[in-house]
C-alpha cells in the first residue's frame, strides 16, 4: 500500500518532495516518458529512472501538484503498462529547475516485470503502409506501444544494452526519436529504421531484390517457407493450396494434427467460423494468439472467399486462426495496393513434430533443410524461444490452452505468500513456474521433454526466467511420477534444497484454486479428468473426484480401473482401449463392432492374451482413455496421430448430432470398498453396453458421441452432489486436459450451477499439463513467508 499523503499534500500548503516506486510491467512500455509528461504538466521538478525493482521517480513541487501526480500515476498509465503497486514516501526537499529522465540503475535483485511481446500497433502499421514515411515497408517497425520485448531481453533493467538490439547502433534520426520524451519512440528499446536496423534476407535459389516480394511469389507457387518470427521460426505455406499443405504435413511428420492459419483480417475467415465479440477481441488485440474457432457446419460459398485446404485441420471441429502480429507478417499477407498474394497462410512451429521450435539462424538452415524450400530470415537474434499461444472461448470467456507468446512472462497473482520456489511441471506440454511472495511466473510453453533438445531449452529457460525475475528458489516441486524427466531434473539440480513431489491431479486442482484466488482454508471438490497421471497406488489415474486444498487431498471417487494394454501403444491405438473396456465390461468383441474391425487380425489374438494374463497392463482410471475407447467403438477414430485426436474427433461428432435427443448414457456407481473408507467407483460398463446397443440399432456415431458427452456430464453432476451430501462442500473445480473440450465443460458447468455449486474453471492458465506447475508451486511452497 502507498504511504498516506502528508498534510501539505492534502492541503496544497508548502512545497513537498516524494519518492515514488512503481512496480509491475512498467519498463519498455513508455512509462518513463509518461511520468516525464505528467510531472512537466504539473510543473514538478525531479527525476525518473528504471531500476531492477521498477520505475522510481522523485517529484517536488506544491503539495497539491504532488498529490495530483500520485493520484493520476496509475490511472492514466500507458496502454501496455500493468501497474501492480505504487508506493510513495516523503523525502527531504532538494530543489531543482526541471524534471529529467536519468539513466537506468543496475544492481540489486530484479523485481520489475518484463512486458510480453506485443502485436504491431495501428500507428506503426500506418507508417508501414505510408510511402512518404521513412519506415515505409520497414519489416521491424515498432514503438513503445508494440513490438518485441520478452523474446529479446538478455537482462534487467530493460534497456537496449540488455536486449538483442544492442548490436544495432541507432542512426541519428532514430537516436533523436529515442531521446525525445515527446516522441512515441522515446526509449523504445527495439527502435530502428531501414538505415540502422536489422535486415531481412531471403535465402532461396536465385533470390534477389525485395525479399518480401520474393517470399510472396514463392508462397503463391506452392513453396514451403521458413519464416523467422519473434520467438522462433514458423513454417509457412499457402493454406488454400491442397498440395502445399499436404506436403508440409508429410515433411513435418504431423499426422492429422490441425495446422493454424494466419489471415489478413477477420473478413478472410468469418464465412468459415463463428465469431463472437470475445473471439474478435482476442484475434484483434495486442496478444494475437491462435484462437480456436468453431467451424460453421455449412459455410457460405461466396466467389472469392479464401478456403483452407482440407488437409489444414482434418477431423477437427475448430479452425485455429491468428492475425498478423509482426510487420513481416503484414508484408507477407499484403499491404493495401500490393499485388495479389496468399490471403491465408499455414503458420506452424518451425520444427519437426516433438522437437523444440528453432530460434538460431545456423540451426534453422540445418534442421529445417528437409522441411523448407526457402528461408525468410533476419539478423536480430532471438534470446528466448516462444511459441504462439493458443486460446479458445468457452461460455464467452477466454480459455488458455497454451500460454506462451503475448502472455509470458506476466505473473499470476497468488492468494497466499510462498517461499521462493521452482515448480518444474510435467513432461507433456511442459511449462515450469517460479514463485515468490504473492507472484508466480509461468514460463512460455516448453514442449514435450521426451526430446533431448527440449530438455536443453527447459534448462536454459529456467536460468533466463530466474535472471529477469530475481527469484532464487529455496525449494523445488515436481510430479510424483518416478519416470518424468522433469522430476529427474529437479532431483539432480536440487543440491541442498528440498524437492517436494506433488500428486499430478492434486496439482491440477490446486492450479484452478490458485488462479481463482482461493486461500485453501476450505476444500473444494476437484474433478480432474485427463489422459495420464501417476496415482498414489501405482495405477494410471485420470478420472478423479478429489476433496482437496493446498495441504492435501482425499480421493472421493474415480472411474473404475481397466487395463491399459501396452501403455503408450494403447494411447496411439484407441481401438486397444475400446477392446480393453469391452472385456472389462463383460461384452463380446464381435466383428461387427468398428473397434474390432480396426484391430489387425494378428494383433487381436495377441491383445486378447495380453489382457487375459495382465502382461504390460497397468490399471487406469483415465477419463481421457475412456474418450478414446468410445471414439473407436463408435467408429470415429482408431489411430491417434497426435495427443487427444480421438477425443477431439469425438467432440466434433457430438456437435453433428441431431437436435432434440436428450438421452444420456449412465455410469454405475459402486460403493466404497474397505468398509466404506475407500473411493466411490464410477463403472463405465453400462455406458459401453449402451453404446454397443445403439450401434447395432443403427444409430450414428454422432448420436453415440452426444449421448456419451451427456453421460459424462450426468456422472459429474451425481458425484459432486454425493460429495456435497457427505462432506458439505459447495465449490467444484473442473480441471485437467479433458476440460479443454468446451462441449463437456459448458455442459458440466451449467449442470453444476443449476444444482447450486460454485464452479471454478481455468482462464489464466491451461487446464492441461501446461498449468500443472502453478498447482505444484502452491502445494509445495505455501508457507508463512510474508511479502
Amino acid at each position: 500500500m502507498s504511504a498516506p499523503p502528508s498534510p501539505a499534500a492534502v492541503t496544497g500548503d508548502g512545497p513537498l518532495r516524494r519518492r515514488v516506486v512503481v512496480r509491475g510491467v512498467v519498463q519498455g512500455v513508455g512509462f518513463r516518458p509518461y511520468v516525464y509528461g505528467l510531472a512537466t504538466e504539473l510543473a514538478l521538478v525531479g527525476h525518473v529512472t528504471n531500476t531492477p525493482e521498477g520505475v522510481v521517480a522523485e517529484v517536488e513541487g506544491s503539495g497539491a501538484a504532488v498529490a495530483r501526480f500520485c493520484e493520476r500515476l496509475a490511472v492514466q498509465a500507458p496502454p501496455l503498462a500493468v501497474v501492480e503497486s505504487v508506493h510513495h514516501q516523503e523525502v527531504p526537499l532538494t530543489g531543482g529547475e526541471a524534471f529529467t529522465i536519468l539513466a537506468s540503475r543496475t544492481g540489486g535483485p530484479a523485481r520489475t516485470l518484463v512486458s510480453p511481446d506485443t502485436a504491431t500497433c495501428a500507428d506503426c502499421l500506418a507508417e508501414l503502409a505510408d510511402p512518404a514515411d521513412r519506415r515505409h515497408r520497414h519489416p521491424f517497425v515498432n514503438c513503445t506501444h508494440c513490438g518485441p520485448r520478452f523474446t529479446i531481453v538478455t537482462g534487467v533493467p530493460y534497456d537496449r544494452v540488455h536486449t538483442t538490439m544492442a548490436g544495432f547502433p541507432m542512426c541519428a534520426d532514430c537516436a533523436r526519436e529515442y531521446g525525445d520524451p515527446a516522441d512515441r519512440r522515446f526509449h523504445a528499446q527495439p527502435v530502428a529504421c531501414p538505415a540502422c536496423g536489422p535486415r531481412l534476407r531471403l535465402i532461396a535459389p536465385g533470390a534477389s531484390g525485395d525479399p518480401v516480394a520474393g517470399a510472396r511469389a514463392l508462397l503463391t507457387r506452392g513453396a514451403i517457407l521458413a519464416v523467422k518470427g519473434l520467438g522462433g521460426y514458423h513454417l509457412a505455406c499457402d493454406a488454400t493450396n491442397e498440395t502445399a499443405v499436404a506436403l508440409l504435413r508429410r515433411r513435418k511428420a504431423r499426422g492429422d494434427k490441425p495446422f493454424a492459419v494466419m489471415a489478413r483480417g477477420t473478413a478472410e475467415v468469418e464465412h468459415l467460423v463463428r465469431l463472437g465479440p470475445e473471439e474478435r477481441r482476442l484475434l484483434e488485440g495486442g496478444v494475437r494468439p491462435v484462437v480456436l474457432l468453431r467451424r460453421r457446419p455449412d459455410p457460405a460459398r461466396e466467389t472469392g472467399d479464401p478456403r483452407p485446404a482440407d488437409a489444414v485441420a482434418p477431423g477437427s471441429p475448430d479452425l485455429g486462426v491468428m492475425l498478423p502480429y509482426t510487420p513481416v507478417h503484414h508484408l507477407l499477407l499484403g499491404l493495401p495496393g500490393d499485388p495479389d498474394g496468399p490471403r491465408l497462410l499455414v503458420m506452424t512451429s518451425g520444427n519437426v513434430s516433438g522437437e523444440p521450435i528453432v530460434t538460431d539462424d545456423t540451426e534453422a538452415l540445418e534442421r529445417l533443410a528437409h522441411l523448407a524450400d526457402a528461408w525468410l530470415t533476419h539478423d536480430r537474434p532471438i534470446q528466448v524461444p516462444c511459441d504462439d499461444s493458443v486460446v479458445r472461448v468457452c461460455d464467452g470467456e477466454p480459455l488458455v490452452i497454451r500460454r506462451s507468446r503475448g502472455y509470458a512472462p506476466l505473473p499470476v497473482a497468488l492468494p497466499l505468500p510462498v517461499r521462493p520456489a521452482l515448480a518444474v511441471g510435467g513432461d507433456l506440454k511442459n511449462a515450469f513456474c517460479l514463485g515468490a511472495g504473492r507472484r508466480a511466473w509461468l514460463s512460455a510453453h516448453i514442449g514435450d521433454l521426451d526430446d533431448l533438445r527440449t530438455q536443453g531449452v527447459f534448462e536454459g529457460a529456467v536460468g533466463q526466467l530466474e535472471s529477469i525475475t530475481g527469484v532464487r528458489p529455496e525449494l523445488l516441486a515436481a510430479d510424483r511420477h518416478p519416470g518424468y524427466r522433469s522430476t529427474g531434473w529437479a532431483a539432480r539440480n536440487a543440491g541442498a534444497r528440498a524437492v517436494t513431489r506433488v500428486q499430478h491431479h492434486h496439482a491440477h486442482v490446486a492450479s484452478a484454486m490458485a488462479e481463482h484466488g482461493l486461500d485453501g482454508t476450505r476444500p473444494v471438490i476437484g474433478v480432474a479428468f485427463d489422459g495420464t497421471g501417476h496415482g498414489d497406488d501405482g495405477a494410471v489415474w485420470g478420472g478423479e473426484f478429489l476433496l482437496a486444498d493446498y495441504d492435501g487431498f482425499t480421493r472421493f471417487g474415480h472411474l473404475a480401473y481397466v487395463p491399459l494394454p501396452g501403455g503408450d501403444a494403447a494411447v496411439r491405438r484407441p481401438y486397444r482401449m475400446a477392446l480393453s473396456h469391452l472385456r472389462a465390461a463383460g461384452l463380446d468383441r464381435s466383428a461387427d463392432l468398428p473397434c474390432t474391425a480396426a484391430c489387425p487380425p494378428g494383433e487381436l489374438g495377441v491383445l486378447e492374451r495380453q489382457l487375459e494374463r495382465g502382461l504390460h497392463c497397468v490399471p487406469t482410471s483415465s477419463m481421457g482413455r475412456l474418450f478414446d475407447a468410445v471414439s473407436s467403438l463408435a467408429g470415429v477414430c482408431h489411430l491417434a496421430g497426435y495427443e487427444a485426436q480421438a477425443a477431439v474427433e469425438l467432440e466434433a461428432a457430438a456437435l453433428r448430432a441431431p437436435a432434440g435427443d436428450t438421452t444420456a448414457y449412465a455410469f454405475a456407481l459402486r460403493a466404497p470398498q474397505e468398509g466404506g473408507r475407500g473411493a466411490v467407483r464410477a463403472d463405465p460398463a453400462p455406458v459401453l453396453a449402451a453404446v454397443v446397443r445403439d450401434l447395432r440399432a443403427g444409430h450414428t456415431s454422432a448420436t453415440v458421441a452426444a449421448r456419451f458427452h451427456r453421460g459424462v456430464t450426468a456422472l459429474v453432476r451425481r458425484m459432486c452432489a454425493l460429495a456435497r451430501e457427505r462432506h458439505g462442500l459447495g465449490t467444484v473445480a473442473l480441471t485437467g486436459g479433458v476440460f479443454a473440450n468446451t462441449l463437456l465443460s459448458t455442459a458440466c458447468a451449467a449442470a453444476l450451477r443449476e444444482d447450486g455449486f460454485t464452479v471454478l474453471r481455468h482462464r489464466l492458465v491451461p487446464p492441461g499439463d501446461g498449468g500443472l506447475a502453478l498447482g505444484q508451486l502452491m502445494v509445495a511452497a505455501r508457507t508463512t513467508h510474508t511479502d
